[in-house]
């Protein structure tokens, strides 16, 4: 009977919540769906179904496809350049200030150094953007300041105005916002290995380099398989600061799928377009995400 008394409890307890995930989330999920069928504009009440003509005019688009190869290769380097970031700086912060007692140490200050990478995660995206605007402007910018200040005033690239430069700038600053916190979550796992292992390791002569590839990355792979899918996932937004620094100019050298589904919705008013973009945006990302956790699985090494 307790028990019985004990399942009801739990489910009504979770049923708000479920029920409220359903309504704000789900739903608008399953709806775009059908939106993704019909020509709706957003604002009228008429609603014709196109059909497949929405997806047929999509995979014509150039802006649509010089957006998704964008986002891919955001989701190629953002991971690969934030983790391998992020794992660097968090190994030298742990287990680079030379041995003690036959264990690995981290260096003097550690402690300020994870507090400093940490801190641009926890500011707003919107600073962010605004912040590196105005670092990259190429009149009174901080970069080119710095440039001309050491005599290289010839050398004062235009950044997020130049085709070349203004997405690899922009896949700058989402490395400098997103590593801090990876630093902290690789820390986390490499205190948690036992400084037995490491010391034994130390002691049979292994180089910091042996420790790092051979005992360090594979007892903490959980989280940087983790943190693979989540930088993935990311990259195949992204939304927020290319809106802030450069509206997916210039030319749509910065476009990614989100701005332009965000354009095509909210600026043209194509909101069946718009859905028609995000079930395939969907979709990709709900096979790379699978693709990812595949290709990453290892046998969990306990310890």
């Amino acid at each position: 009977m307790r028990k019985t008394n004990h399942g009801r409890f739990i489910a009504g307890f979770l049923a708000v919540p479920v029920i409220l995930y359903g309504v704000f989330v789900a739903s608008p999920y399953v709806q775009a769906f059908y939106i993704a069928l019909t020509d709706w504009r957003g604002l009228s009440s008429e609603i014709e179904i196109i059909g497949f003509a929405n997806f047929a005019e999509l995979f014509g688009d150039p802006v649509f496809w010089q957006a998704l190869r964008n986002n891919l290769i955001l989701l190629v380097t953002l991971p690969v350049i934030t983790i391998g970031l992020g794992l660097f700086l968090a190994f030298m912060l742990n287990a680079a200030g030379g041995p003690r007692g036959g264990e690995p140490r981290g260096v003097r200050g550690a402690k300020f150094y994870r507090v400093v990478y940490f801190f641009p995660y926890i500011l707003s995206i919107a600073i962010i953007g605004v912040l590196w605007k105005n670092i990259y402007n190429p009149i009174n910018g901080l970069i080119n300041g710095g440039l001309r200040a050491i005599g290289l005033g010839e050398i004062q690239p235009s950044w997020l105005g130049d085709e070349s430069l203004a997405f690899w700038a922009v896949l700058a600053v989402l490395v400098w916002n997103g590593v801090g916190f990876y630093v902290v979550l690789f820390t986390a796992g490499i205190k948690a290995i036992p400084a037995s292992l490491l010391e034994a390791a130390v002691l049979d002569g292994a180089s910091r380099t042996q420790v790092l590839f051979r005992i360090t990355i594979p007892l903490i792979w959980e989280n940087i398989r983790t943190s693979a899918v989540y930088l993935g996932i990311a990259a195949l937004d992204a939304f927020a600061i290319v809106q802030i620094m450069t509206a997916g100019g210039p030319n749509d050298s910065t476009q990614v799928g989100a701005f332009y589904l965000y354009q095509n919705a909210f600026s043209y008013g194509r909101f069946g377009y718009a859905s028609a973009m995000g079930v395939v945006l969907f979709v990709v990302t709900l096979v790379l995400s699978a693709l990812t956790l595949r290709a990453t699985r290892k046998e969990r090494i306990e310890f």
